[in-house]
């Protein structure tokens, strides 16, 4: 294991591994292990209680923290000529689609999110190698194919966040920085986890949320008790 720095033991000293915390103390405490001179993000690390590998057991969807994310989402809207306007004014950042599709086969997919019309799938289609292994492909469950092209590229610029559980059940995201405050991270979390209890898969047996723990990016991790996961 690499050694770890001064100011990183030092915080992580803080924390009680005898012990797990309630969603109002991690949020709170979280908040005290940043280390870096920079705004660093407050990550969120689920074990969940499905095999994803059965399509049943597929934790997949998206949901708007009600105090955004702290992050300045990149968006390429791949859209034909009838929708460039919409999606400009909306504030994608990228608009266009030939000279995109291009662009991303020759490497380029320098975007956090891809929107996209049901009319122009069959060109993007081919893309899937490129943008799937990135987690950008368009897909109807995640809200990037739409006919609303205003409202999604609106929605993910405001905090919108798309989220899919990988192949050994962790769900990872970031509900904040730590330049919010406790309460407005203490927002986010609940609301991400009362979003992920709402999408328990009906085949799923056993213990839901096996585990969560919260961390900055460079900081040591907060076991979150079961129990205060349950209660909300």
């Amino acid at each position: 294991m690499a050694n770890r720095g001064k100011k990183y033991q030092q915080v992580a000293e803080l924390i009680d591994r005898d012990m797990e915390y309630t969603i109002e103390e991690a949020c709170d405490l979280v908040k005290k292990t940043s280390t870096a001179s920079f705004d660093e993000s407050v990550d969120l690390d689920l074990r969940l209680g499905v095999d994803p590998r059965h399509a049943d057991q597929m934790v997949r969807g998206t949901v708007s923290l009600p105090n955004g994310t702290g992050k300045s989402v990149r968006v390429l809207a791949l859209v034909n000529e009838a929708k460039q306007a919409e999606a400009k004014e909306a504030g994608a950042d990228y608009v266009g689609l030939d000279e995109y599709i291009s662009e991303i086969e020759a490497g380029w997919a320098d975007v956090d999110i891809i929107i996209a019309t049901p009319d122009v799938m069959g060109k993007i289609g081919r893309l899937g190698r490129q943008l799937g292994p990135r987690g950008l492909m368009p897909n109807p469950k995640s809200g990037t194919v739409t006919m609303d092209v205003a409202d999604a590229v609106k929605e993910f610029k405001s905090g919108k966040i798309d989220f899919r559980v990988d192949k050994t059940g962790i769900l990872h995201i970031s509900i904040g920085k730590v330049s919010f405050d406790a309460n407005q991270l203490r927002e986010n979390l609940i609301s991400f986890l009362q979003t992920i209890i709402k999408m328990r898969p009906a085949s799923a047996k056993g213990i839901y949320i096996k585990s969560a723990y919260l961390s900055t990016t460079m900081g040591p991790s907060i076991p979150i008790s079961r129990s205060s996961i349950t209660s909300i």
